[in-house]
């Protein structure tokens, strides 16, 4: 039998993965003052020994108000930097997986508590809250307080917050950078009419929406490493009428393959509370088809993908080029490895675990 469309190997710039299985970033609101934990350690260490290809770093705040929560991971200072390398050291000691990071500015998003504790909006001065911004100063909830509309100023600090991310993501080695366009954080703010209603170049028109999502791209991207992989993540649609929808994804899309992106992960929702989102296996299987239509770069599905003949029909059929996986691997971390037994392929798995292979699957794992 060929071996699955799954666990062959794929190439992103001169990222060479083992197969199609990335962990998608995944937040945890365990740091403290921006800075990772011991939790990050025991979370991504278990994650890094799944024998997926790529293991995405949470969303990671470029300033402190761009975080979702107080207790959100950052990367805008030396001490979020230190305290993320003494993470990223102890998962290097154990596993070869290559790191990405996740890097975003939450918006008007932000300034919220802990998901366990309601999730809702932190008021300014109230302990552990701050002032939001956003594309326009229109609330995520109508009983939230209004974000800040950015001036010219206000963009050029986050522009500036993404650059100095991605150089310190540099240093710490991390292997591809993702820009965080989805889920109704800053990026996609801008990218919706729905949350952008500016009068000025970067509102009004798609061309203007999209031209600061491409900026913080182009800036990112020449501050990167050249030959590391930058990526971006977007909602396919807000899933609202009259909101962003696949044809302005796409077209967001094109233009980012033209700046040289090399990937996009799409993903939907999350950015009005009015959507309606008709969940089920596959739902948003068909809005990275339609963007892997219209682009040359790899174009990353994820939702609810939780069977392997499942992920492997979304591959080997085209509809993408690789599957992510977040609340799956969170539950199973060792979804990969089961998933390479029930498709009859091989997977990478540390040689302290080799004898809990299964008698009758000895060829399950890759020496």
């Amino acid at each position: 039998m060929p071996e699955p469309t799954l666990f062959t190997p794929f190439k992103v710039r001169n990222l060479e993965l083992q197969n199609r299985i990335v962990i998608a970033p995944m937040c945890q609101y365990s740091a403290e003052d921006g800075c990772m934990t011991d939790w990050h350690l025991i979370h991504l260490g278990q994650l890094a020994l799944s024998g997926a290809a790529l293991l995405t770093i949470e969303a990671t705040g470029v300033t402190p108000d761009g975080r979702i929560t107080y207790a959100d991971v950052g990367l805008y200072d030396d001490a979020t930097e230190k305290a993320m390398g003494r993470v990223l050291d102890g998962i290097r000691k154990w596993s070869d997986m290559p790191i990405a990071i996740q890097l975003a500015h939450a918006g008007r998003k932000a300034s919220t508590d802990k998901p366990w504790f309601g999730g809702s909006q932190i008021a300014p001065d109230h302990e552990n809250g701050w002032q939001t911004v956003s594309a326009s100063n229109i609330p995520f909830n109508p009983k939230y307080v209004a974000p800040t509309a950015l001036d010219k100023d206000g963009l050029k600090r986050i522009r500036d917050g993404f650059v100095d991310s991605a150089k310190r993501s540099a240093r710490l080695g991390i292997a591809a950078a993702q820009i965080h366009a989805a889920h109704g954080y800053l990026l996609h703010q801008f990218l919706s009419p729905l949350s952008n209603q500016r009068t000025d170049e970067y509102g009004g028109s798609l061309e203007n929406r999209m031209r600061f999502p491409l900026e913080v791209f182009d800036a990112v991207r020449q501050a990167f490493p050249s030959d590391s992989a930058v990526t971006v993540r977007v909602s396919g649609t807000d899933w609202v009428p009259g909101g962003w929808d696949i044809d302005q994804t796409v077209a967001f899309a094109q233009k980012l393959d033209e700046l040289g992106c090399d990937a996009i992960h799409v993903s939907s929702g999350g950015l009005s509370m009015e959507q309606k989102i008709p969940l089920g296996p596959n739902y948003q299987v068909p809005l990275a088809r339609a963007v892997k239509a219209a682009v040359k770069m790899p174009v990353v599905a994820v939702g609810l993908i939780t069977e392997p003949t499942q992920a492997e029909a979304i591959v080997s059929t085209g509809d993408a080029d690789l599957i992510a996986l977040a609340r799956t691997i969170l539950y199973d971390p060792r979804w990969p490895w089961h998933a390479a037994a029930a498709l009859g392929a091989t997977v990478s798995a540390a040689p302290q675990y080799l004898r809990c292979q299964p008698s009758q699957l000895k060829s399950l794992f890759k020496s």
